[in-house]
């Protein structure tokens, strides 16, 4: 895990994105915030378990899809199983030692 501070490479509304083995974030505060890494973790080990480029495909598609179904951008990020499943376990700072391969299936 390598944690990169630029707030010149995220949108307006995004505080971070995890790019394996990146995980680049806009204040560096952020690197002492252990939700934050938490859920940008979670996104590391799910890039792993799809072998990292089918992980940003199906994200896209999954994404278009639930814009579809909801019609708001917010609400189709927040939708996306990959997501879900973070946002849902980022508390859990030991969510990561028993999470299952692939659990962000329980989400879709």
């Amino acid at each position: 895990m390598l944690l990169v501070v630029n707030k010149y490479l995220l949108r307006n509304r995004f505080v971070g994105i995890t790019l394996w083995p990146f995980i680049v974030m806009k204040h560096k505060g952020l690197k002492t915030d252990p939700v934050f890494i938490n859920h940008e973790r979670i996104h590391l080990r799910q890039q792993l378990e799809m072998l990292i480029l089918p992980f940003f495909v199906w994200y896209g598609l999954e994404y278009l899809a639930r814009l579809i179904q909801y019609k708001n951008w917010y609400v189709a990020y927040r939708n996306i199983s990959f997501e879900r499943e973070a946002y849902a376990n980022e508390e859990d700072l030991t969510y990561l030692k028993d999470k299952k391969l692939w659990s962000f299936m329980r989400f879709l």
